[in-house]
């Protein structure tokens, strides 16, 4: 049986927003994320939603130190990171793109790695604002989103993935032929729906939650 979010509560959810930097969403960006683009309408939409009826609103932002000491194996998958290009921290590029900025006091989590759970308080902070709920949408689908999805529910949160506020980009030929965005996007979807998550649309997401 699949997992499944019949009516979500905006007191006890999180809506969590996954790495939309300038360095993966800004045209031209050293890791330029088409589809990060793309959702941007929904995810405004959503966002709009989700501090209107009083749901918590948490950002990721990936970055890694200049002298690269956190940087681990990702400088080895990611030129831009190995050559410093791209998400270093304190620079402009890991700052949350202006169209979906953070407001108020909405907290800014930095992470080094994939998911916003490892190596982070999101766990501390989920828990003593008593959310059971979390709303994931952002970038990459296949990546941060898809790990930090599987450790929300590995960590006992119902998860709803936002399938039209979530995207990546194309894949080159690894040795297994090129596969393009929405193909990656399609079979993680599917994944994510068989074994860790509810995946849903924006306007199904608002339609559970409205109060």
């Amino acid at each position: 049986m699949a997992i499944q979010i019949d009516q979500i509560n905006p007191g006890s959810t999180a809506v969590i927003v996954i790495d939309m930097q300038n360095d993966f969403i800004a045209p031209g960006a050293p890791l330029e994320t088409p589809m990060g683009m793309e959702l941007m309408p929904r995810l405004q939409k959503l966002l709009g939603h989700a501090r209107q009826t009083g749901m918590e609103v948490i950002f990721t932002a990936h970055a890694h130190r200049r002298n690269g000491c956190d940087m681990g194996l990702f400088g080895e998958i990611y030129p831009p990171i190995q050559n410093q290009v791209g998400l270093v921290d304190e620079t402009a590029g890991v700052d949350i793109y202006p169209e979906v900025a953070p407001q108020r006091d909405e907290v800014v989590i930095k992470k080094h790695r994939y998911s916003a759970f490892f190596g982070t308080d999101l766990d501390i902070i989920l828990r003593t604002r008593k959310i059971d709920t979390v709303v994931i949408t952002g970038v990459t689908t296949e990546n941060c989103c898809h790990a930090t999805a599987r450790d929300a529910m590995f960590h006992g949160y119902k998860v709803a993935f936002i399938c039209d506020a979530t995207g990546t980009y194309n894949y080159p030929d690894m040795g297994f032929g090129a596969i393009p965005a929405e193909e990656v996007h399609r079979v993680t979807l599917g994944v994510l729906a068989g074994s860790t998550a509810h995946v849903m649309t924006t306007d199904e997401l608002i339609h559970k939650s409205r109060q």
